[in-house]
């Protein structure tokens, strides 16, 4: 499973760390969320999950509210 976020959008709304705290925290640099352990590529910040964390990496793109997670199996 792959979670993919665009980072530069995000408002800093919590609702990913929320959601799945394992693997998202707020950055205290510039407020907004950051994908623990992630790899960026361009604008993209990429993770590689096991299948195991899906529901709680679903549900953390489900709330956000500028949509700028992607959860792919």
């Amino acid at each position: 499973m792959k979670v993919i976020q665009l980072r530069h959008k995000c408002i800093g709304c919590n609702a990913c760390v929320e959601a799945a705290p394992d693997h998202w925290v707020m950055s205290k640099k510039d407020g907004k969320s950051y994908l623990k352990k992630s790899v960026q590529k361009g604008k993209y910040f990429i993770k590689e999950l096991p299948d195991w964390d899906y529901d709680k990496n679903k549900l953390a793109a489900d709330n956000c509210p500028v949509k700028i997670i992607d959860v792919r199996r």
